[in-house]
């Protein structure tokens, strides 16, 4: 199995953190946030030659300290969001993948859980995530990637939804199988066609448009998507208040808070 890492922006809201270095490279408890996500992928089997990595912002610095990478450049980062990146490695989306961003930090146990779901396109999701928006002043529970569940299966996915109403967080990290990978490009060549240059969801523009925006898009053609839970152990850096929070959300997990 690979894993397709979505790394191409610069993190602009990190500030000076990202003058020199991409995003996914500041550092966070003591080692760079992407070595969190290999560490992650590791524990199932997935090193760093199976590793497809998307860059863009300073694309230099990741291909200098990860030579084992297969890369693949979004050269239009700066003008496109998550959704067309990741369209940048169409060329692996054709048998089982993990998906995933690259700013976030989660322990192996989401990789072995979405793993071994037997669904065809399995979501991480934090049911526990509001315990962190308590904290986090910059960026507010109405940013998060909320869905709501029947079960296992997805049956909505916004920011928009009321965050007493959602079943938990989407993390940014997915598993699609061959099928989940084909069902996927399939209805992005879809909105492609009737969206291009024009309002896709929320008033974003489709080239503007995040992951969770096509599998709303999935869920109204009747594509099933489900989840596969974690209680904490998972976090985005977004902020410089994120990063100063990182170590005590960390520890509160690990000790079973």
């Amino acid at each position: 199995m690979r894993a397709i890492i979505i790394g191409a922006g610069r993190g602009s809201r990190l500030k000076h953190e990202t003058d020199e270095i991409p995003k996914t490279l500041v550092p966070a408890m003591g080692k760079p946030m992407l070595d969190w996500i290999l560490d992650a992928l590791g524990s199932v089997g997935i090193s760093r030659r199976d590793v497809v990595f998307i860059c863009g912002y300073r694309a230099d610095v990741i291909r200098t300290r990860y030579p084992e990478f297969t890369f693949v450049e979004n050269r239009n980062w700066e003008n496109n969001n998550i959704l067309l990146s990741l369209l940048c490695a169409r060329d692996y989306l054709n048998e089982d993948v993990i998906v995933s961003y690259a700013d976030i930090i989660y322990r192996p146990e989401i990789i072995e859980r979405v793993t071994k779901s037997p669904y065809d396109l399995a979501l991480g999701c934090d049911t526990n995530w509001r315990q962190r928006y308590s904290v986090r002043t910059q960026h507010p529970e109405t940013d998060a990637e909320k869905l709501r569940a029947d079960g296992k299966r997805v049956v909505e996915i916004s920011r928009k939804i009321a965050p007493e109403s959602a079943s938990g967080e989407f993390i940014g990290v997915a598993k699609f199988t061959r099928s989940g990978t084909s069902q996927f490009v399939e209805a992005f060549d879809e909105a492609e066609t009737r969206f291009a240059g024009r309002p896709f969801r929320d008033g974003r523009m489709f080239e503007k448009a995040y992951l969770i925006d096509h599998f709303a898009f999935m869920l109204e053609r009747g594509v099933a998507l489900h989840r596969e839970n974690i209680h904490g152990g998972y976090m985005e850096l977004d902020t410089l208040e994120d990063l100063s929070y990182a170590q005590t959300w960390w520890d509160a997990w690990r000790d079973g808070g």
